[in-house]
């Protein structure tokens, strides 16, 4: 019988080219001043994605030998410089021994004291306003969160009203937000932003006043953030959301949304590294105590 002819020797494959070897990166350099994370994604009624622009966030001043918060000056006099200390003998002076045999030891200077820092007392306001029945009447700034002792507000210290324009500012262009606010029947809304002494909590109010009460409480119910929100403590019919920066040096956001009658409140509290969810617990209590008392 014939053999099968002999199978023909496999044509070798190409040895295949190694894929280039990206040239490493260097590392990005260090910025000299933090950077502000990217604000919150803020969903409003109507399934609406709004971009969310957060201003006035803390930067770390990475100069200094501890890195510390500043946040711009708010309006209040400088504190009195301390007393200058004595010049010392220039060259020209005479500073020999005195001619006489026995000289007296003149005693030291009493030290002069040095001037405590003191803050100008915060005029009292004259606005009004009265709540009855979960309904708010008067001058809306009347119920922002009240400015602690310590602390010292950006601007008037009455806060400031916010127009249409004022509140459109902080959204994407492309979303209709008056008519989204018109749609829930919207009255008006105000603001107010401080500062600790300290430099190291930023703390924004924002008040929007509707014409009924249901409507408010619909408001807040469907107004939220890109993540899961959380129950604050102490603090029923509200949630809050925290926002992680990226690096410690960075600014950390907490915000509580609530409801008291026909007024939806949104506290913002900001500070350097991981928020502390106690700060907004505190704030946001603060802030329904008053809009329930008045």
């Amino acid at each position: 019988m014939p053999e099968p002819p002999a199978d023909p020797e496999p044509t070798p494959a190409p040895e295949p080219t190694p894929a280039p070897v990206p040239a490493p990166t260097a590392p990005p350099e260090p910025q000299p001043q933090s950077q502000s994370q990217p604000g919150p994604t803020r969903r409003l009624p109507r399934a609406v994605g709004v971009g969310l622009s957060v201003a006035g966030l803390l930067a770390v001043t990475a100069a200094s030998a501890a890195v510390t918060v500043a946040v711009g000056r708010p309006d209040r006099p400088a504190h009195p410089a301390a007393a200058a200390a004595p010049p010392s003998a220039g060259p020209g002076s005479s500073a020999g021994p005195s001619p006489s045999a026995s000289p007296t030891p003149t005693p030291p200077p009493a030290p002069s004291p040095t001037p405590t820092p003191t803050v100008a007392p915060r005029p009292s306001s004259t606005l009004q306003g009265s709540v009855s029945g979960g309904k708010h009447s008067g001058d809306l700034r009347y119920f922002l969160l009240p400015v602690p002792d310590d602390a010292d507000p950006y601007g008037s210290p009455d806060g400031a009203m916010m127009s249409m324009d004022d509140l459109q500012a902080r959204y994407s262009k492309s979303v209709d937000l008056k008519g989204i606010l018109d749609s829930w029947g919207f009255k008006d809304a105000a603001t107010r932003t401080y500062r600790t002494r300290d430099g190291k909590t930023e703390v924004r109010t924002d008040l929007r006043r509707f014409g009924r009460t249901d409507r408010a409480q619909g408001f807040a119910d469907n107004t939220s953030f890109d993540r899961s929100s959380f129950a604050i403590d102490g603090v029923p019919n509200a949630k809050g959301y925290v926002f992680k920066p990226e690096q410690q040096a960075y600014t950390g956001e907490l915000v509580g949304i609530g409801v008291v009658g026909d007024v939806v409140y949104e506290v913002t509290v900001e500070v350097q590294g991981d928020p502390d969810k106690a700060l907004l617990s505190d704030a946001m209590k603060r802030a329904r105590d008053h809009l329930a008392d008045g």
